[in-house]
């Protein structure tokens, strides 16, 4: 049996020449070898550390033959941790207890005394077993944790295109950072595609064969943090029913995207900094670390660096996070891409509605003149809802930038009102306090005097 620099075994006997024994010979070739003269401390160390295979004796009361106990114990083993094996050991052992011990959930079962490669043997088969279960285990949970955020996307066909200068130079960044395992930062206005850029470093990079998952940070409260990113144990807190795996554990292997960064607490970015420095996480309820391997990328809409100045953002973690950064520009500093992107959306939105639609020259030249304080998210939105209000063959561009020049304005007092209308009128200061923080969501909305769940939906409802 070759050396192996990998697994922890935990021997437990109330025979202290048994424990000496087998550790000296087991501990050349397991990384980690522990013993306990008593069971009682099983549950302990099961729950300190990660433990692969016990071998277990199965009597422990004086004169005792029967290897009850061992059964009892191997029974609290399976329902701490189903993923470990069990090697029973007894020196009273016979077929029938061997076939028992099989059925009860033991890898295998050793006579003592044991033969030296006898017992090498059973452990390494064990450790197979254990290895295999973990995995196992682990791919039930991710499809499991998975399935409750298959909802990412949603399906909409926000592009990203783009032949501008700015864009290339975003393209080009993405080639030579995507190949690397590089922490990466994205940063832009709401709506510049700062999710599709992610997903396009991820299917680039060496990890595309594995998962992405996202998060949206804003949309967090704090007692849901730690839970949504480590995930918890069942019985953590009063709704914890079942375990749940968190978004490290499910991106393991892949990329790991953090929305909306710049919202989080300082008491939260001090958590998520030790998990991205230690490579390691510890579930809600949990006491053992897990080891994760992710791929980071993290996008925001707000300064950090001002952030840091102003004491809301640790320097620290915005070191760890930004080994690349990219900025996306707002849609008003790439016009030439306009053209492009509504003639993108003006082809999907016509396919879905099952209706053909073609721009003029001089409605496109209005969109391009538009400065979209949205960027693309509001172009797609504000193409779609054209599509559907168009009549004839044209896109009717009135239903985007512009206000009917038949309306009668209304004058009171200094203010020049065109409608009385409120939604028409939230609307508009919707969008102007978009305009006015350039993009930034939680400073409009505050602004506004909305919650950003509030300000989220108005958003959806006008299309920005």
């Amino acid at each position: 049996m070759t050396q192996t620099s990998e697994g922890t075994l935990l021997i437990v006997d109330d025979n202290p020449d048994i424990l000496i024994a087998a550790k000296l010979l087991l501990k050349k070739h397991y990384a980690k070898v522990l013993t306990t003269d008593t069971p009682f401390d099983i549950e302990n160390l099961v729950k300190e550390q990660k433990i692969d295979v016990i071998l277990l004796d199965m009597n422990f009361s004086q004169d005792a033959i029967s290897g009850r106990e061992g059964f009892y114990w191997l029974k609290k083993i399976v329902a701490l941790d189903a993923s470990i094996a069990v090697l029973l050991m007894t020196a009273y052992g016979d077929i029938q207890l061997a076939v028992e011990a099989i059925k009860a959930g033991a890898a295998d079962f050793v006579a003592k005394p044991w033969q030296n490669e006898q017992l090498l043997g059973a452990v390494a088969a064990a450790y197979a077993h254990a290895k295999d279960k973990q995995q196992l285990g682990l791919l039930a949970r991710r499809t499991q944790g998975l399935s409750q955020i298959l909802t990412q996307g949603n399906g909409k066909p926000f592009a990203f295109l783009g032949q501008s200068d700015a864009m290339q130079e975003v393209f080009n960044t993405i080639e030579k950072a995507a190949k690397t395992d590089a922490n990466i930062l994205i940063t832009g206005e709401s709506g510049t595609g700062k999710e599709l850029t992610a997903h396009a470093i991820h299917q680039a990079s060496l990890r595309s064969n594995h998962s992405l998952i996202s998060l949206d940070m804003g949309a967090l409260s704090e007692d849901l943090f730690a839970s949504e990113l480590f995930g918890h144990k069942k019985g953590a807190f009063t709704d914890a029913k079942t375990d749940r795996i968190g978004r490290f554990e499910l991106a393991h292997g892949g990329t790991l995207f953090l929305d909306e960064l710049g919202n989080l607490a300082l008491n939260q970015q001090v958590k998520l900094l030790a998990a991205i420095q230690n490579r390691q996480i510890t579930p809600v309820g949990g006491n053992k670390a897990i080891d994760v391997d992710i791929r980071l990328i993290c996008a925001t809409n707000e300064n950090l660096d001002h952030a840091v100045t102003e004491g809301r953002f640790r320097q620290d973690l915005l070191f760890r996070i930004n080994t690349v950064e990219i900025r996306l520009p707002p849609l008003r500093e790439r016009r030439d891409d306009i053209p492009l992107l509504a003639n993108h959306y003006l082809a999907h939105y016509g396919q879905k509605y099952k209706c053909s639609l073609t721009l003029r020259a001089a409605d496109l030249a209005r969109l391009t003149q538009y400065d979209w304080p949205g960027n693309v998210r509001e172009l797609a939105h504000a193409i779609e809802r054209a599509v559907i209000l168009s009549e004839g063959d044209h896109l009717d561009v009135s239903h985007i930038v512009t206000t009917p020049a038949n309306q009668d304005v209304v004058v009171t007092g200094s203010v020049q009102y065109d409608t009385f209308d409120l939604e028409v009128l939230e609307q508009r200061a919707v969008r102007a306090a978009l305009t006015h923080f350039q993009g930034n969501v939680s400073h409009a909305a505050k602004a506004l005097g909305l919650t950003r769940g509030a300000m989220y939906r108005r958003l959806e409802k006008y299309g920005l």
